[in-house]
């Protein structure tokens, strides 16, 4: 690392840990999921030196040191989809395309909420809210690498995924919550205690997410790239998605799926 010197702002520290505030934005998240703002709220209640401390990690890894040599902006490319160019069938690219539209997501979309959030604290432009903002752009790229989708026992699966690969407290707090709620609420056939043992286990199998060339990802078929990365198919959350498919109507409508 002797020839990397990362530039982070004099004027910066890390944020206090708020867990009061943590659990208040936790609630209004609980009572809606595509309340994004809230996770933000979360973490920063939170986090700490997270951020930091999963960038100067990344910086000892051969591929987090290319991509910071790069620095690359992802979120105008990653909404830029014709200028992914010509995408092999089955790629990671078309996967990609696909879950934003048929999900009505975009990159601009989550910056968009970031930026609204972050108006309330102070914004060090250096190479941590760099790394930051790439663990936000690689987001919905954690759900097509690993498989699981956007009902609320996948998101909690991503975030559990997410923290083994650069923890942080605020994302594991939402994590563990959200299961607790689950397993609290599922009935018992439905086996979230596995869900969440086995994203613990495959985030410490794979590769770090953040760390890949994401243009050349993108042209990657998306089996090879999850055999390549090490991440198996998330077999104990299709059998719980599954489960609780079966669930009669009138139950599962009780449900936070």
């Amino acid at each position: 690392m002797s020839d990397i010197a990362p530039f982070i702002h004099p004027d910066r520290v890390p944020p206090k840990i708020k867990p009061i505030k943590a659990m208040q934005h936790m609630r209004k998240l609980i009572a809606d999921k595509e309340d994004t703002e809230q996770v933000f709220h979360i973490i920063q209640a939170l986090n700490g030196n997270a951020v930091e401390r999963n960038f100067r990690a990344s910086l000892k890894r051969p591929d987090g040191r290319a991509r910071y040599l790069e620095r690359r902006s992802l979120p105008e490319f990653m909404d830029d989809h014709q200028g992914f160019g010509d995408l092999p069938r089955g790629s990671v690219g078309e996967a990609y395309i696909r879950f934003m539209k048929s999900e009505g997501l975009s990159a601009a979309g989550l910056v968009k909420e970031s930026e609204r959030f972050m108006q309330n604290y102070p914004v060090y432009e250096d190479d941590i809210s760099w790394y930051g903002a790439r663990q936000r752009d690689t987001h919905d790229l954690f759900h097509i690498l690993t498989g699981y989708g956007r009902d609320a026992m996948g998101e909690a699966s991503v975030l559990t995924f997410t923290y083994g690969q650069t923890p942080a407290r605020g994302v594991m707090f939402i994590a563990v919550i959200a299961f607790l709620k689950m397993r609290k609420d599922y009935p018992a056939s439905v086996k979230v205690k596995r869900v969440y043992d086995e994203a613990r286990r495959h985030s410490k199998m794979a590769e770090i997410i953040s760390d890949q060339d994401i243009p050349a990802l993108m042209h990657e078929n998306l089996d090879e790239a999850r055999a390549r990365m090490n991440i198996p198919p998330p077999t104990a959350y299709y059998e719980a998605r599954e489960t609780i498919a079966n669930i009669p109507a009138h139950i599962r409508e009780t449900l936070i799926i």
